[in-house]
C-alpha cells in the first residue's frame, strides 16, 4: 500500500472516529496508535510516551494557560457589560451605532480574552436584548455578534497563534503583530456592511433620543481603560523585547485578575474557583490535543505520509496561487467540522513547508489560515459561535442567526482577497518592529 493510500485511510477512519463524538485528543492518539500497530508492529509504540511529552516540553506553551486565565478572568467579571455601555454612549447617535458599538466591543473583549465563544457570550448577553429591543432585526442583531466573536483568534493576544507558533517553531510575538491590522481591518469590513445593509434596509438604530453629555461618556471609561491598558502593555513589552511570551501573558494573568478583583470585587471562592476552574479545563484540553497531535504527526512521518503528500502537492504542475486556492479551501472545509487548535496542530506543520516553499511568507500565512478558522466558527455543521449565540438568545432560531452571519463570511472572504492582493497588511508591521523575517 503507497503512503498516499495509507493516510487516505488515516484520515478516512479519523473522521468516522470524531464524528460518532470521541475528543479530538482522544482519536488523534487512537487513530495514530492504530496505525503504528497495524504498520509495525508493537515495537514502534514504545517511544511514544516520550513524543507525547516532548510536544509539551516546550517554555512557550506556559503562555497558553496564563493567556486563558487572563480571559477567564475578564469574561468572568461585567467587562463587556461595560464596555458594550461605554461604546454605547459614545456612538449612541450614529446610525446603526448601536449595532457598530457591539462589533467594536467584541473586537476589543475579544484582545482581552483571546476566546470566541466566550467574546460571544460576554457581548451577546447585553448586545442582543438591546439591539431587539430598539427594533434591529433579529438576524442582524445575532449574526453581528457571532460574527464579531471571531476576532477573538486573529486579534493579539491570540491563543490560536501561540499554537501556530509553537506548531511551526515561528515567532509568537512576531505573529501577534502580524494579526494587529487584519484584525483591525476584519473589523472595519464588518463595520462597514453594517452600515451599508443599514442604508439599504432604510434602518437607523442610532438612539436618537438620548444625548449623553460628554461628563457621561467619560463616567463610562474608568472601569473600561484599565483592561485596555493591560493589553498594550502586553503587546509594549512583547515587541520592545522587554519580556518573552510567556512572561508577559503571566503578567498579564495576573493584572487582570487583580483588576477584576479591585474593580468588580470578584473575591469570593465561588467566583475565584470558577475562575481557576475554567482555565483549567480549557488549558487541559489544548495540552492533550498538543501532545496527541505530536503522536498523529509522529505517526504520519513514520510511515512516510507527510513526506509523500508534500512531494506530490510540490508535484503539481499548478501555479502558487491555485496552490493557495486548493490549500484555503481545504482549510475552510476542515473548518466546518474542527476547531481551530486541532486543524492547526495536525495541518500547519505540513502545510508550512508547501507554502514557504511556493514563496508565501509564514506570517502572512498564518494569518490566511487563522481567518479560514473564524470562517469555521460562524458555518455549520460546528460553527461552534451560532450554537454560543442560540444558547444565551433562544428565540433566535439557528437559522435566522446563520442568515445574519452568512454577510461577514463574505467580509472574511474578502479579507482573504486583500491579503493575498496586499500581503503587506500582515507583514509590514511585523518588518517594521522587528525587521524583515
Amino acid at each position: 500500500m503507497t503512503p498516499l493510500l495509507t493516510g487516505l485511510l488515516i484520515v478516512a477512519a479519523l473522521i468516522g472516529v470524531l464524528a460518532v463524538g470521541t475528543p479530538i485528543a482522544f482519536a488523534l492518539g487512537f487513530i495514530s496508535v492504530a496505525a503504528l500497530l497495524i504498520a509495525e508492529g508493537a515495537g514502534s509504540l514504545s517511544i511514544l510516551p516520550e513524543v507525547f511529552f516532548g510536544g509539551l516540553n516546550s517554555f512557550s506553551i506556559v503562555s497558553i494557560p496564563m493567556f486563558i486565565l487572563m480571559g477567564a478572568a475578564v469574561a468572568s467579571s461585567p467587562a463587556g457589560r461595560d464596555l458594550y455601555d461605554a461604546l454605547d454612549r459614545w456612538l449612541n447617535r450614529v446610525p446603526g451605532g448601536l449595532v457598530l458599538s457591539s462589533i467594536g466591543a467584541c473586537s476589543i473583549f475579544a484582545a482581552l480574552s483571546g476566546s470566541s465563544p466566550a467574546t460571544c457570550a460576554a457581548i451577546g448577553k447585553m448586545g442582543i436584548p438591546e439591539m431587539t429591543k430598539r427594533g434591529c432585526p433579529k438576524e442582524i442583531a445575532a449574526g453581528s455578534i457571532a460574527a464579531g466573536g471571531t476576532l477573538g483568534i486573529l486579534i493579539p493576544p491570540s491563543v490560536t497563534m501561540i499554537v501556530y507558533g509553537i506548531s511551526t517553531e515561528t515567532s509568537i510575538g512576531r505573529l501577534f503583530i502580524a494579526g494587529i491590522l487584519p484584525g483591525l481591518m476584519l473589523t472595519g469590513l464588518f463595520i462597514a456592511w453594517t452600515m451599508i445593509d443599514f442604508r439599504r434596509r432604510g434602518l437607523t438604530l442610532g438612539d436618537m433620543t438620548r444625548h449623553f453629555t460628554m461628563r457621561e461618556r467619560i463616567a463610562a471609561l474608568p472601569k473600561v481603560l484599565p483592561f485596555l491598558a493591560v493589553i498594550v502593555a502586553i503587546l509594549f513589552v512583547l515587541y520592545g523585547g522587554v519580556a518573552t511570551p510567556s512572561e508577559a501573558a503571566g503578567v498579564g494573568a495576573v493584572f487582570c485578575l487583580l483588576l477584576a478583583i479591585v474593580i468588580y470585587r470578584i473575591w469570593t471562592a465561588p467566583a475565584l474557583s470558577r475562575v481557576f476552574r475554567d482555565t483549567l479545563k480549557e488549558s487541559v484540553m489544548i495540552m492533550m490535543i498538543i501532545g496527541a497531535s505530536e503522536i498523529f504527526s509522529f505517526a504520519l512521518s513514520s510511515l512516510f505520509i507527510t513526506q509523500s503528500v508534500a512531494q506530490w502537492i510540490a508535484g503539481l504542475a499548478i501555479n502558487k496561487w491555485a496552490l493557495l486556492a486548493l490549500i484555503n479551501l481545504f482549510l475552510l472545509v476542515a473548518g466546518f467540522f474542527l476547531p481551530p487548535v486541532a486543524i492547526i496542530l495536525m495541518t500547519a506543520p505540513i502545510l508550512l513547508p508547501i507554502v514557504t516553499q511556493a514563496g508565501f511568507d509564514p506570517y502572512w500565512f498564518a494569518v490566511v489560515l487563522t481567518i479560514n478558522m473564524e470562517i469555521g466558527l460562524i458555518t455549520p455543521p460546528v460553527g461552534l459561535n451560532l450554537y454560543v449565540i442560540n444558547g444565551i438568545a433562544p428565540d433566535i432560531s439557528l437559522r435566522q442567526i446563520l442568515l445574519g452571519s452568512l454577510p461577514y463570511v463574505g467580509c472574511m472572504v474578502l479579507g482573504i482577497v486583500l491579503l493575498c492582493i496586499f500581503p503587506e497588511i500582515a507583514t509590514w508591521l511585523p518588518n517594521l518592529m522587528m525587521g524583515r523575517g
